[in-house]
């Protein structure tokens, strides 16, 4: 099996541009790269016999810049491609794949495990596709047995509330069992830090950057009124 994360960046005014209009571009970069980081963490931990990172954007800018190179050695990293959002999860399982099943994540889950990897792993032997909903009514994780399934998402509409109902759809009209996993919060704006911080375990760097956010080592920049 291969675990795959498709990512961003973390390069300010680049990166999580629906938080950073809160928050502003530099405390919205360092919590993705926090993000980011423990991800890769929970996923170099994960019992899957491939680590892939499809990446989009430049590390040379972006926050943690260093410590992101030395966390992907253990990944192989391939670029994003397509003109949507859609079309670059797809080829992105048609980039990882080796003839086994993908399980994909992305970047605003940093309370994700590597138990709680394992355990989406283990559905995935009994059924078709796996999927993690998200809070917010899209999706945080998504399995397939073999990769070409996911082309299916190049017709779901992203970042909408009903992502998630909409890609269940379109896997189960393409002829495929589903199974949902547990349910998590992602991080895509400000109202959404603090159900993810509560939880990630208190060590984690996701949990360290909203400490330093809260108390005031990374201003947030506040929208003018």
């Amino acid at each position: 099996m291969t675990a795959l994360v498709v990512a961003k960046a973390p390069v300010p005014g680049l990166a999580k541009t629906r938080l950073a209009a809160t928050i502003g571009d530099d405390a919205a970069a360092e919590l993705a790269a926090a993000s980011l980081l423990d991800t890769l963490d929970a996923v170099a931990a994960a019992p899957v016999r491939r680590r892939v990172v499809a990446l989009t954007g430049e590390l040379t800018g972006a926050h943690r810049a260093a410590e992101l190179h030395r966390r992907l050695t253990a990944f192989t990293v391939v670029p994003q491609r397509g003109p949507d959002f859609a079309h670059r999860l797809a080829n992105a399982h048609a980039d990882a794949a080796d003839g086994g099943a993908v399980l994909q994540i992305g970047m605003d889950t940093p309370q994700v495990t590597a138990d709680l990897l394992a355990g989406c792993g283990r559905a995935l032997l009994s059924t078709d596709a796996v999927l993690g909903p998200a809070a917010d009514g899209g999706w945080w994780l998504l399995g397939v047995t073999r990769a070409a399934m996911a082309g299916c998402l190049r017709t779901v509409p992203m970042s909408r509330p009903d992502t998630g109902a909409l890609t269940r759809k379109s896997l189960q009209e393409s002829g495929f069992e589903v199974a949902e996993v547990q349910e998590l919060a992602d991080v895509d704006t400000e109202d959404d830090i603090d159900a993810v911080y509560r939880a990630c375990r208190p060590g984690s760097r996701f949990a360290r950057a909203v400490d330093r956010l809260r108390n005031g080592s990374v201003a947030p920049r506040r929208p003018p009124r």
